[in-house]
């Protein structure tokens, strides 16, 4: 049973996940860069303070809650003073969010398939998942393909004049926000433990989705290198179903 929610990264995911919790009665705390980017939510009673990590105490979070950490690891030592603020507040449990990338150049992927990080980015997505897996309270881990949904996407760089990030023909696994943030809640509340992937179902390319977007919104394919959106991904087809 969770009795009480902290939220750790209220960002496109977590503004979701709020709500989700809000609407089951469940008090949510949350402290965030400019807390009064989110008055609708505040209104619903979400209990916000400003993220200060050289100063924790002034977020005034609750003891022995379920933590959704949904915050990348962070430079240090901002990432050290996080981590200390997590270790003091005693969480019962914490469900984080990782990355799909620390499998790596790993091209299929489950649950039974190891993490092999194969950059900087993915190490310290795997480093963050060790320590938090080593502390007192359970935990969770989910490992999330490519995020989309409103305003971020293929659909959304296409409508931008842009090629979606990773345009090509190799395969890509991603999921909706909603979903994601629907997994998230289910863990919070379940006794599931380990690392799991999640995604949707249906992995394909940016190339074949880029083309039922234009379809679908009317648009003009987008030619031309200099529009591409963000660096290239690695193709990598992640069966999340398990979770």
């Amino acid at each position: 049973m969770v009795e009480m929610a902290i939220i750790l990264g209220l960002g496109f995911t977590g503004e979701r996940l709020a709500r989700r919790l809000l609407l089951r009665g469940v008090p949510v705390s949350a402290p965030a860069r400019g807390i009064r980017r989110f008055p609708e939510l505040a209104l619903a009673g979400l209990q916000l303070s400003e993220l200060n990590l050289e100063h924790p105490e002034t977020m005034l979070l609750p003891r022995n809650a379920v933590v959704a950490m949904l915050i990348p690891p962070l430079p240090c030592p901002e990432n050290a003073a996080l981590r200390e603020t997590i270790r003091k507040i005693e969480p019962t449990r914490v469900v984080y969010v990782s990355s799909t990338g620390v499998y790596g150049d790993q091209i299929d992927v489950d649950e039974s398939t190891p993490a092999v990080p194969s950059d900087d980015r993915g190490r310290l997505r795997l480093e963050e998942e060790r320590w938090i897996t080593s502390c007192r309270w359970t935990s969770l881990i989910l490992r999330s393909a490519a995020i989309y949904g409103p305003g971020r996407g293929v659909h959304a760089a296409l409508r931008e004049g842009k090629l979606p990030r990773g345009a090509g023909s190799g395969i890509v696994s991603r999921i909706h926000v909603d979903d994601l943030a629907a997994i998230i809640e289910a863990g919070m509340f379940s006794d599931v433990q380990g690392a799991w992937p999640v995604a949707d179902d249906a992995p394909c390319s940016s190339e074949e989705i880029a083309r039922w977007c234009r379809k679908l919104l009317q648009l003009e394919p987008v030619t031309g290198r200099d529009t591409t959106m963000g660096r290239p991904i690695a193709g990598r087809r992640i069966a999340g179903r398990n979770v």
